[in-house]
């Protein structure tokens, strides 16, 4: 039976093209968004992903997002991609606090209610794959993203805690922390600034979503069984 895999904000950029990475290598795959239901359904009717909506920052909703996956998918989760990320950026002196909490709250506090409502079925089916995407940014700060750059490095502590907790039942659980990759986010940077990103890159480029892709299949499949509590970098060599 193939394994069933939920990735969340699993239907725009990055997510997308995890999604699409995973049914393409035969898992059952549930994309999960929150409020862009156009862009959502457009996904679903290109790929026959399942989408479902529900706020990852809210404990009560993941409990019902979580549920209704999987009824739909026909059994509990076996690999969890915690994808879903916001940016509000901002100086931290002149950041206001509904900026820092709904960063914090959409961005880490996330990754604990989805985590915790599958971790229980991981631990009684004895395997399970967690992975946590991260940033570059989590790994060393950026101008105008404290609360993004601190929600991104305690996704790396969750993880590196989870897996000690989680080793000997089967469960892996890692981050991946990719640096510039091109997106329809990053596409609309202007492009001298985009200039003065890629003279950073020692690759001399921008990564695409494939490669994250590419990340998250090594790190779900059984391969890589006796990798855990893992931050992999992805980034161009950007920052070694």
């Amino acid at each position: 039976m193939s394994k069933i895999a939920l990735v969340t904000g699993g239907t725009r950029g990055i997510g997308a093209g995890i999604s699409i990475a995973l049914k393409q290598a035969g898992y059952k795959v549930a994309a999960n968004y929150n409020s862009d239901s156009k862009t959502a359904e457009q996904f679903h009717a290109e790929t026959g992903i399942p989408v479902f909506s529900w706020d990852v920052s809210n404990y009560e909703s993941c409990e019902k997002g979580v549920a209704k996956v999987c009824e739909k998918m026909g059994g509990t989760i076996d690999v969890l991609v915690n994808n879903a990320g916001i940016t509000r950026d901002s100086m931290l002196h002149k950041m206001d606090v509904s900026a820092w909490n709904k960063v914090i709250c959409t961005n880490l506090n996330s990754v604990f209610n989805m985590t915790r409502l599958v971790i229980s079925a991981m631990r009684e089916k004895n395997f399970g794959r967690i992975i946590n995407i991260s940033s570059v940014n989590g790994l060393k700060g950026q101008v105008g993203q404290t609360n993004y750059s601190a929600a991104k490095a305690g996704i790396i502590g969750f993880t590196k805690a989870l897996a000690l907790e989680s080793a000997n039942k089967g469960i892996t659980v890692n981050a991946i922390a990719p640096g510039y990759i091109a997106t329809d986010m990053t596409n609309a940077i202007r492009d001298d600034i985009k200039e003065k990103i890629t003279a950073t890159i020692p690759m001399k480029r921008f990564g695409n979503v494939e490669e994250i892709s590419n990340a998250v299949l090594f790190l779900a499949d059984k391969k890589a069984s006796f990798v855990t509590g893992v931050t992999l970098s992805v980034n161009g060599g950007q920052y070694l």
